[in-house]
């Protein structure tokens, strides 16, 4: 295989990537996404074999070693895929990209350690300065996103007593002027590297990299969980491309660009959706501060309650009904019965819509994902920017296990959380409530949607719930 026929098959797989990312710019185009997604990954694999192939000349343990990577890797990686549940999908994310960034790390430290190996220089040459500059800066990027995602995998399972794992924010005096020296010091040691091609450099480089990592996503709550996913996935296509430079490889620089760019873009769109600070994000700097401020300031109230009979007779009797589904649905395995639900309804000659918040759930289009499992009509998902003007209309807002997404203390200057967009089903004509319990949601924030004199709360678990509406809606 020629290296102009590397090249162009690169460039193939390059082109099939971006209409990857096009496809899932949308839902309804989002199977044909994936498609290109896996067509573009097939033809990289596919070239690097090769390519491995001919440089080894057909010989030596190179490619076996390569194909038994693939095949156990792969084997794993669809076991784990087809095994995890939608509620545990964003702990596989925060896990893959913690695989990215190891991987980052690890082929920088194979670089260093033999460069001649990847044609960066002869054997026994320096490398050269600015290779020496991609590598550290791609081991660095690297460790933080794979200390950091581990981080965020803790956090978003809530099940480890280890109190970095734990969703409460971790803070202590210091802390922003600890990273500030961290990545100062970091800034010193790639100096280091580049003028003296240190071990001891690279060692210290990544050494502060995954302590920076962790320190960055420690002092995040729960709450910010889906700004944090979509920050370590920009970090590991950075650290992807800061390596294929290094190594000449231009599907690595294309594709970790890509990866980089748009996990950048996604930030900045859930930081706007949370009011908040796109480069505080960056730096680790937020999170907590609202809930620490708001916990424990609720006073018992009381709200009307009533029950999944109650609820389904105003459904039976409504026009449009607009369904808000939240993390709590997710939890409970609702969404078919949601569907089933909304299914009937609709055959009742009422207009059902859902309303998505770009935050809603635990990753970025978790509840895009959620509903798209059970099959629901793209045609029926509306993101919150084309449903709000809508809920005013609304007969009905029936809101599934969510509760900071629709909280109207977004709209009171002095509240935590003012200023962050919301989904407005406080203008409904009437609104239906399901959670678990009271318990304020991961802003720390009593939510007064649910004392609204049009508001009913039916309590319990939502697949049940859901359910039992189901069969009383005549």
């Amino acid at each position: 295989m020629s290296l102009d026929l590397v090249t162009l098959l690169y460039l193939l797989a390059s082109v099939c990537f971006i209409q990857a990312l096009k496809g899932l710019s949308h839902p309804t185009t989002s199977i044909r996404g994936n498609v290109f997604g896996m067509v573009g990954m097939t033809i990289a694999v596919l070239t690097t074999a090769a390519l491995i192939l001919k440089l080894a000349g057909g010989q030596g343990p190179g490619l076996a070693y390569v194909l038994a990577g693939l095949v156990i890797g792969g084997g794993i990686g669809a076991y784990m895929a087809n095994k995890v549940e939608m509620t545990k999908m964003p702990e596989l994310v925060a896990f893959m990209h913690s695989m990215i960034g190891l991987a980052a790390v690890f082929i920088a430290a194979a670089a260093v350690l033999e460069p001649w190996a990847f044609g960066i220089t002869e054997k026994g040459g320096p490398i050269p300065g600015g290779n020496r500059i991609e590598l550290a800066l791609g081991a660095f990027i690297g460790a933080i996103t794979f200390s950091g995602s581990v981080i965020a995998f803790g956090k978003l399972s809530g099940k480890y007593k280890f109190r970095l794992f734990q969703g409460a924010p971790v803070v202590f005096a210091g802390q922003h002027k600890l990273n500030l020296a961290l990545g100062l010091a970091a800034a010193f040691f790639c100096f280091g590297f580049w003028h003296s091609q240190s071990w001891t450099d690279f060692a210290l480089i990544l050494a502060l990299g995954f302590a920076l990592g962790v320190l960055l996503i420690i002092p995040i709550g729960g709450a910010d969980m889906p700004v944090v996913v979509s920050m370590l996935n920009s970090y590991s296509g950075w650290a992807a491309a800061g390596i294929g430079f290094s190594l000449n490889n231009s599907m690595l620089i294309i594709a970790g660009s890509l990866v980089g760019s748009s996990g950048a873009i996604l930030s900045y769109i859930m930081c706007k959706a949370m009011n908040r600070s796109f480069f505080n994000v960056i730096l680790g700097g937020f999170g907590g501060d609202a809930a620490a401020g708001a916990a424990g300031s609720a006073v018992q109230r009381t709200v009307k309650s009533g029950s999944a009979d109650d609820a389904a007779f105003i459904l039976g009797n409504a026009e449009s009904v607009i369904i808000v589904p939240g993390y709590g649905l997710a939890v409970a395995r609702a969404q078919h019965a949601v569907k089933e639900l909304a299914h009937k309804l609709s055959e009742k000659g009422i207009n059902v819509k859902y309303a998505i918040h770009p935050v809603a759930g635990r990753m970025p289009g978790h509840m895009n994902v959620l509903l798209a499992e059970a099959e629901v009509p793209y045609d029926q998902v509306f993101e919150m920017e084309d449903i709000n003007a809508e809920f005013g209309q609304a007969d009905v807002a029936v809101i599934l296990g969510a509760n900071d997404v629709v909280n109207p203390a977004a709209h009171i200057k002095g509240s935590p959380i003012y200023g962050m967009p919301i989904l407005e089903a406080y203008k409904a004509k009437t609104i239906i409530v399901n959670k678990r319990s009271m318990a304020a949601g991961y802003a720390g924030l009593d939510n007064e949607l649910f004392y609204m004199d049009k508001t009913l709360m039916v309590f319990g678990d939502a697949k049940k719930v859901v359910e039992d509406m189901l069969k009383a809606v005549e």
